[in-house]
C-alpha cells in the first residue's frame, strides 16, 4: 500500500490515554507512551480506517504507531493557532535521534491581557520503536521529551507570526488588534538553549497600526529582512529594512477586493510576491509596479485561504481554497493568459487552512483541513503507477495515487510546518495542540 494511515480502528479498545492535558503556567506532554501501548496489539477486528469512513458500534479509533518513525504531542494553556519553525546550530539534513527542535508560537487567549509569545525547545524526541522484541528494553532506557519555553506578554491575540529567515531573532507578528509588531526574541532563545524556563520582557522593534487586522506575512529569502504584510482591507504593504534596524513601510497597494489571506515572496526574484484573497484570486505582483498586481488569476470558486511557493521548482505554487481543494499552479501557465491549475485535489471535507512544499523534495506538499486532517502528498506520482490504490466499502477508489499519508487526531487543525533542518518532520498546531511527527512514507 502506497498510503501509510495513521489511524485504525478496534473493536473494545482500552482506556484513552491520549486525553488533552492543560497547565494554567506550562506546557506539557501528553503521555504518548501508554497511546502507543495500546495501539501496539489491536485485536482481531482491526481494521484500517479511511476520512468518511463511519464508525460501529463499539469502535473506537487508536494511533497505529507502526506508521510513524517519531511522534509527539503537547499543550499550552491557550491554543497557538499560528507558529514557526526556527533555524538552528544542530546541523541539516538530520536523520538521527533524538530530534530536537525550535518554534516560536502565539496564543489566542480567552481574554486579551492573557496572550503571549514563547519559544519553545523540544528536545529527545525519540524513534519509535515497533520491534516488539526490543521494545520493552529500549523504553527501559527512553526518557519522555523534554520542553523549555521562554514566554513574553503579547498585546492582543496572534493571528500569525514569522520568523525572519536571516535573523532567527527578528519575528514579526499579525495580532487581531489591527497591529503588526516585529520583535527581537533573542532573550528567550538564550533562556531556552541554556535550559531555562519562565518570563521575560520584550518589547516589539517596530510596530505598524492599520485600519483592520490581517493573516498575511511573508519575510523575503532573497532581500535580507524585507518583509510584507497584506491585511483583511485587501491592502498589501512592504517593509523596506534600513541601516539603522528599522523598516520604511510602503504605501498600501490596491488590486484584492477583499481580505488578503496570505503572502509568498518569490524564492528567485527580489521584487516578485504572490497573494491570495477572500475575492477568490491569486495575483502575482511585481513590487516596482506601484498600486496594483501584474497578474491576477481565478484560482478558486471560494476564498482562497493559503499559499505556498516551490522553493525547489520555482514555477510551482500551491494553494488551499474555502470548498476542501487544493490546487497547483504552473506560473509559466499565468503569462499566457490561460492558467490552468495542473493539479486539483479535494481530499479534505473541510477549508484548507495551510499549505508547504517540502522544503527539499519539490514535488511533496503538506495540506492540512478544518476537517482535523493533516494529509501529505506527492506530486511526481501518476495514477497508473499504482493500480492497487485503496478502495472504500462500497468499491469505489477513495484514495488518490499522490496521496501519501494522512495523519489525524487533532481538532481544527490550523497550521502545518516542515522542519527544514529535519527531512520529512512535520509540525501541525490545532485547537487542541502541538504534533510533531516524521512519518514512514516521507
Amino acid at each position: 500500500d502506497h498510503v501509510a494511515q495513521s489511524l485504525t480502528s478496534i473493536m473494545d479498545p482500552a482506556d484513552d490515554t491520549m486525553a488533552q492535558l492543560n497547565d494554567a503556567d506550562d506546557i506539557e506532554f501528553h503521555d504518548n507512551d501508554d497511546a502507543m501501548d495500546d495501539s501496539e496489539e489491536p485485536s482481531a477486528a482491526s481494521r484500517v480506517y479511511l476520512p468518511g469512513d463511519s464508525l460501529k458500534e463499539g469502535e473506537e479509533l487508536v494511533m497505529d504507531t507502526s506508521a510513524y518513525l517519531a511522534f509527539c504531542e503537547f499543550t499550552a494553556e491557550w491554543p497557538c493557532l499560528s507558529f514557526d519553525v526556527l533555524p538552528d546550530a544542530l546541523g541539516d539534513a538530520r536523520t538521527t535521534f533524538p530530534m530536537t527542535c525550535q518554534l516560536v508560537v502565539g496564543t489566542q487567549a480567552e481574554k486579551t491581557t492573557q496572550n503571549s509569545i514563547s519559544v519553545l525547545q523540544v528536545s529527545n524526541i525519540t524513534k519509535i520503536n515497533n520491534n516488539d522484541e526490543e521494545e520493552d528494553e529500549e523504553e527501559e532506557d527512553q526518557e519522555d521529551p523534554l520542553i523549555q519555553h521562554s514566554t513574553f506578554r503579547h498585546r492582543a491575540g496572534v493571528n500569525r507570526l514569522r520568523a525572519c529567515p536571516q535573523s532567527r531573532n527578528i519575528v514579526a507578528i499579525w495580532s487581531d488588534n489591527a497591529h503588526v509588531d516585529v520583535v527581537n526574541i533573542q532573550e528567550s532563545l538564550d533562556a531556552v538553549e541554556q535550559g531555562i524556563s519562565g518570563s521575560v520582557n520584550a518589547n516589539p522593534i517596530q510596530s505598524h497600526r492599520t485600519s483592520t487586522e490581517g493573516y498575511a506575512v511573508d519575510w523575503s529569502t532573497v532581500t535580507s529582512h524585507r518583509l510584507a504584510t497584506g491585511d483583511c482591507s485587501g491592502a498589501l504593504q512592504v517593509w523596506n529594512p534600513q541601516a539603522d534596524g528599522s523598516w520604511v513601510i510602503g504605501t498600501a497597494t490596491e488590486g484584492h477586493t477583499d481580505s488578503v489571506e496570505d503572502i509568498q515572496w518569490s524564492p528567485s526574484e527580489p521584487n516578485v510576491l504572490a497573494s491570495c484573497s477572500v475575492d477568490k484570486t491569486i495575483r502575482i505582483w511585481d513590487i516596482r509596479t506601484q498600486l496594483k498586481p501584474v497578474l491576477s488569476v481565478p484560482a478558486h470558486d471560494v476564498d482562497v485561504n493559503v499559499l505556498s511557493w516551490n522553493k525547489r521548482e520555482q514555477h510551482l505554487l500551491v494553494s488551499g481554497g474555502d470548498e476542501g481543494l487544493f490546487k497547483v499552479w504552473d506560473l509559466r501557465s499565468f503569462m499566457s493568459g490561460k492558467a490552468e491549475a495542473v493539479a486539483s485535489f479535494k481530499w479534505h471535507s473541510g477549508p484548507i487552512t495551510s499549505v508547504e512544499w517540502h522544503p527539499t523534495d519539490a514535488s511533496v506538499i503538506a495540506v492540512s483541513g478544518a476537517d482535523n486532517q493533516v494529509s501529505l502528498w506527492d506530486m511526481a506520482v501518476e495514477e497508473e503507477q499504482n493500480p492497487n490504490q485503496q478502495m472504500l466499502s462500497d468499491g469505489k477508489a477513495a484514495v488518490p495515487a499522490q496521496l501519501l499519508f494522512v495523519h489525524q487526531g487533532q481538532q481544527d487543525v490550523k497550521e502545518i510546518h516542515w522542519h527544514p533542518q529535519i527531512p520529512g518532520t512535520c509540525i501541525s498546531t490545532a485547537a487542541n495542540g502541538f504534533n510533531i511527527f516524521k512519518s514512514i512514507s516521507v
